[in-house]
């Protein structure tokens, strides 16, 4: 039985009719004809699950279509942010997709493009965040042109999240020790990234008037980070992360006793001790440096950031302030991507069962 909205009719000649619109930038209907209401239903569903287009955009390229989303959004993202948009697209997503109409892309093209991408080389989660771009994109170009949203329906490749290496405390009181014996500018940084939760961008963006002396605090004004320009890549300083990334934070003593002694300008970067920045890469290599000579396991230096926020769980701070300290915008963020348990740990709680006397 025909439901209401589907437009298809019983006509008085015994056959079945369904009318549908190919282009929604015509009033015009076209009809399809058959001896049932079930054969004509299933016509319909074909023609209507072809890409929709209007004729002012239908021959317009996915390379000219994300050009005019770009315009949209650099507006209201950061520099960082649609630098990395626009190094997705020219290196993976344009090559292959930039020079097809829109409407002629299929979910089969884009399952061919994943699959290419994961044999190449690539992990599984940096394919995912190359299709997630295209459907952000998809989802605007349809919103603002009618077109069906194809890309949609095309299946992100799955990943297994890689637990975080850290050091185990016997090795950070290791690390601590080293650092303090062998102070530097470079080795105060380090501390700073692992007693207060320091991401390198900020470490490397901080200056001398950063500190207040006076109140025993930090504020996080700047990150630096290299980005793509063009053919290369530039050295960018700018605003943190995020609104909730801008913060103060209150010095530890030890730390603060410490700063003390390197006190310098205001204007001065405290890991360069000069005016002059030095990029993340480098105090990574620095940091790489420093593992090797303490005879410590190879870590990345983001491990210092979820050593800390695991430190300040087992303290006994509550997720609330650590959030807020971290940066985050939620408290979901630091439970779920910084909070980690060790096997020491582990052991530790299960002692506390008992069996009931």
């Amino acid at each position: 039985m025909a439901r209401k909205g589907e437009n298809i009719y019983k006509r008085k000649d015994g056959r079945w009719e369904g009318r549908y619109r190919p282009n929604l930038s015509e009033g015009k209907y076209r009809s399809v004809y058959g001896k049932s209401y079930s054969e004509v239903k299933e016509k319909l569903i074909k023609l209507r699950s072809k890409p929709i287009s209007y004729h002012s955009s239908g021959a317009k390229t996915f390379r000219e279509l994300t050009d005019e989303w770009l315009m949209a959004v650099h507006v209201r993202v950061k520099t960082t942010t649609m630098s990395n948009y626009q190094m997705k697209l020219s290196k993976h997503i344009l090559p292959v997709f930039g020079d097809i109409r829109f409407n002629c892309i299929t979910v089969q093209l884009v399952q061919e493009f994943i699959n290419k991408k994961l044999k190449s080389g690539l992990s599984a989660k940096y394919v995912r965040d190359i299709v997630v771009l295209m459907k952000t994109i998809s989802k605007y170009i349809c919103r603002i042109h009618g077109y069906r949203d194809v890309i949609a329906d095309a299946e992100v490749p799955k990943y297994a999240k890689k637990e975080m290496s850290l050091l185990t405390d016997g090795q950070q009181i290791i690390l601590c020790k080293y650092l303090t014996t062998h102070i530097s500018n470079t080795n105060l940084c380090i501390l700073l990234s692992l007693f207060m939760g320091l991401r390198i961008g900020e470490i490397c963006g901080l200056k001398w008037g950063d500190i207040d002396f006076s109140k025993s605090t930090l504020t996080v004004r700047r990150t630096v980070q290299r980005i793509s320009k063009g053919c290369g890549t530039e050295l960018y300083i700018g605003t943190p992360k995020s609104a909730s990334s801008h913060r103060c934070i209150p010095v530890p003593d030890s730390i603060m006793a410490i700063l003390r002694q390197f006190q310098r300008g205001d204007d001065e970067y405290i890991l360069s001790g000069t005016s002059a920045v030095i990029e993340p890469r480098t105090l990574q290599r620095r940091f790489k440096s420093i593992l090797k000579k303490a005879d410590l396991p190879s870590i990345n230096y983001h491990s210092l950031r979820h050593m800390f926020a695991t430190n300040c769980i087992r303290a006994g701070f509550d997720v609330k302030t650590l959030s807020a300290i971290l940066g985050h915008s939620s408290v979901e963020t630091t439970l779920n991507r910084y909070v980690h348990s060790s096997f020491e740990r582990k052991v530790e709680c299960m002692k506390l069962l008992h069996i009931a006397a």
